[in-house]
């Protein structure tokens, strides 16, 4: 089964909060400084784009993140 981009997207997101979730201290600061540090910044602006419409396939642990995932910079 072929995934789209954006599925794929938040099946990551999901798997780095179940690595999180499981580690001491806020699963969401882990979770967004690894997606921050390691995400190219299209990924990152896919996964927020795709959270503006809906949170309903991301870990609750995701959606706290969410805020602290720094937006791709907008092209002059």
């Amino acid at each position: 089964m072929t995934h789209s981009p954006t599925e794929k997207l938040v099946q990551m997101a999901n798997q780095i909060a179940t690595f999180f979730d499981t580690q001491p201290g806020d699963p969401a600061d882990g979770i967004a400084k690894h997606i921050n540090e390691f995400w190219e910044p299209r990924m990152r602006e896919g996964l927020l784009t795709h959270a503006n419409t809906t949170t309903a396939d991301l870990s609750p642990s995701v959606i706290k993140a969410l805020p602290r995932i720094r937006r791709a910079p907008q092209a002059a």
